[in-house]
């Protein structure tokens, strides 16, 4: 698949519901005249998808026996460093551990286990993903291993940051008798859309099969 390449995502080796690490986006907190005075950090949040924290490799691959089972493994720990201070591109740093598992330990073995990390937009539009992978290295007599991973993702700062307008809208001091003073400015649809357009995730997770994902989704 072909993602557009306006947001850089750059995957570096060696080192459910979406599980929220740093750079979250900041809510919008209600002064005492109305104004929303916290709106949002031009950061990524940052998470794992549901179903991809984890994988799960059969011998034979084709089976689903737990008998089978092979190797199991789990990202765990992520979680991120942002620079939102000045530049015209937005950094986030994300870092992950991998624990491993496997079922024989007659001999050392070395297990690569691909990743992918992902800019989506909207909550919906994927603007950009790579795909790299994490070597877990065992030792001859040692069932578990562990092993880290780091990623890099960019954003230009304008394309996470909310037009004048709508920021007007948003900090707009409201008096007690205002038309719109018990109007929260986030219910309406246009500044909805707005904060939307701005809001991207850095998602990391396995990348996983169909057949890996159906059998996440099922066990």
């Amino acid at each position: 698949m072909t993602f557009p390449k306006s947001v850089l995502v750059l995957p570096s080796l060696g080192l459910a519901a979406l599980v929220l690490a740093g750079c979250a986006a900041k809510k919008g907190e209600l002064d005492e005249t109305g104004g929303i005075t916290a709106i949002r950090s031009a950061c990524p949040v940052v998470g794992v998808p549901i179903g991809t924290g984890d994988v799960t490799l059969f011998d034979p691959a084709t089976s689903r026996d737990s008998t089978a089972i092979d190797v199991t493994a789990t990202m765990t720990n992520v979680r991120s460093t942002c620079n939102d201070d000045v530049g015209d591109q937005v950094a986030t740093n994300v870092t992950f551990d991998i624990d491993a598992r496997r079922a024989r330990t007659d001999g050392a073995r070395d297990v690569v286990f691909p990743y992918f990390v992902t800019i989506v937009r909207g909550g919906t539009a994927v603007v950009a993903k790579r795909v790299a992978g994490v070597n877990v290295h065992f030792d001859a007599g040692q069932a578990r291993a562990h092993a880290g991973g780091t990623a890099a993702t960019s954003i230009t700062r304008s394309a996470a940051t909310l037009p004048a307008d709508v920021r007007e809208k948003l900090t707009h001091k409201r008096k007690a008798g205002d038309e719109d003073a018990a109007t929260d400015p986030l219910t309406l649809p246009e500044v909805r859309r707005a904060v939307l357009s701005v809001t991207f995730e850095a998602l990391v997770g396995f990348q996983l099969t169909d057949e890996q994902l159906k059998y996440n989704a099922t066990r």
